[in-house]
């Protein structure tokens, strides 16, 4: 297919961008769309802090007809690549139908953009932060998605190998049921771990996140904790304060529980949220007329059986400690109490030993592998 690639410049370029999903994912179940709220936003500096350390141009393919046909953001993240000591464009937000020359069309306007600003490598699905999603799915297309990871048809990682393209990394996420009692193997490190070094776990208010500080402190320790992580770069404050606003409203405190040491340092913390999957398909990316209803009501009045175990953060110093068994013993109860028969993780690391082992004692089924590509140019 003859195609041509625009800079989005316009606002009908920008709705172009926006709406392409609706027309690749027509009829897919597993498909989650992006609340296209969102989207726009993330390419705005007053609602994303994170482009003021980057570079981003979206670009669209248009067919002859003068329809879209694919997606995709170019992005040059200046603060990783100083810590990484790289010179990567990275790309993101990737769509296209199931033809070679649009998708190759595509990463070529990201690499070539990329080379003309002195880049000599080229990576993705990445975003700007390590929260945006990240990684095409290259496993498991008949399992529904997330509100926090990226679906894609088979046919997006074919196009990546057929173009030059290797793995750079590799995620995986942990299906697990949630037991009705805690493990003993949790249930006896919370008592060692609590006894040994003086621990408390403390649920937060809305005032305490917002007003007290809580917000910043959190962020501050995945800061520590997610250093070593590929890719990653500490969040500014005005990135916390950006990412607390977006997300705290949308949780559970109970599911937030705070592991603080005697001195009330935050030293652990876990993230967990309802499944907005099926709300956000009922929704199709769109708050009105009534997507909203579908997201509250899957927030506050009837919630899925499913839990999104988005993130567990446990500060260096006190990883291989068996605290992560303090978050189990408060989480596997709170989750039984509320109602939660499973739960599903966020992407983790293939090589990432340390998180992926402490999930044995739950039985765990690890799926839904995703891949960052990458090449030279």
């Amino acid at each position: 297919m003859k195609c041509t690639i625009r800079t989005v410049q316009t606002k009908q370029q920008m709705d172009d961008f926006v709406g392409l999903p609706r027309k690749i994912y027509k009829g897919n179940p597993y498909y989650v769309p992006d609340l296209e709220m969102d989207v726009r936003r993330w390419f705005q500096p007053e609602h994303n802090p994170g482009l003021q350390h980057c570079d981003v141009v979206p670009f669209v393919a248009y067919d002859e007809g003068g329809r879209p046909v694919g997606r995709i953001a170019g992005i040059i993240n200046r603060k990783a690549n100083e810590v990484w000591k790289g010179s990567c464009v990275r790309f993101g937000w990737i769509e296209f139908v199931d033809d070679t020359d649009v998708s190759y069309a595509l990463l070529k306007a990201v690499a070539d953009w990329g080379r003309s600003k002195g880049m000599d490598s080229i990576q993705g699905p990445l975003g700007i932060s390590d929260f945006d999603k990240e990684g095409m799915l290259v496993e498991d297309f008949d399992q529904v998605g997330s509100a926090i990871t990226i679906y894609n048809p088979p046919y997006y990682p074919r196009h990546m190998e057929k173009h030059g393209f290797g793995k750079e990394v590799d995620w995986v996420q942990v299906k697990v049921q949630i037991p009705q009692q805690v493990p003993e193997r949790f249930a006896r490190a919370q008592k060692l771990v609590c006894s040994m070094y003086d621990l408390k776990v403390r649920k937060l208010t809305q005032k305490e996140i917002f007003q007290g500080g809580y917000g910043r402190k959190l962020f501050r320790l995945l800061n520590d904790a997610y250093s070593e992580l590929f890719g990653y770069t500490q969040h500014t404050e005005e990135e916390a304060d950006a990412f607390v606003g977006q997300y705290v409203p949308l949780l559970d405190l109970r599911l937030l529980p705070m592991i603080e040491d005697a001195e009330g340092n935050l030293i652990a913390s876990s993230i967990t949220m309802p499944s907005l999957s099926e709300a956000l398909q009922k929704s199709g990316g769109r708050l009105l007329p009534f997507g909203w209803y579908h997201l509250l009501r899957a927030l506050k009045w009837k919630h899925s059986d499913k839990a999104e175990l988005m993130l567990i953060a446990v500060h260096p110093e006190w990883q291989a400690l068996g605290i992560n068994a303090l978050i189990f013993a408060d989480l596997i109860p709170t989750l039984n109490k509320l109602g939660y028969s499973w739960a599903e993780t966020g992407p983790m690391l293939e090589n990432n030993l340390k998180v992926l082992t402490q999930w044995k004692a739950l039985n765990p089924t690890i799926y839904k592998r995703r891949r960052c590509f990458s090449k030279e140019i």
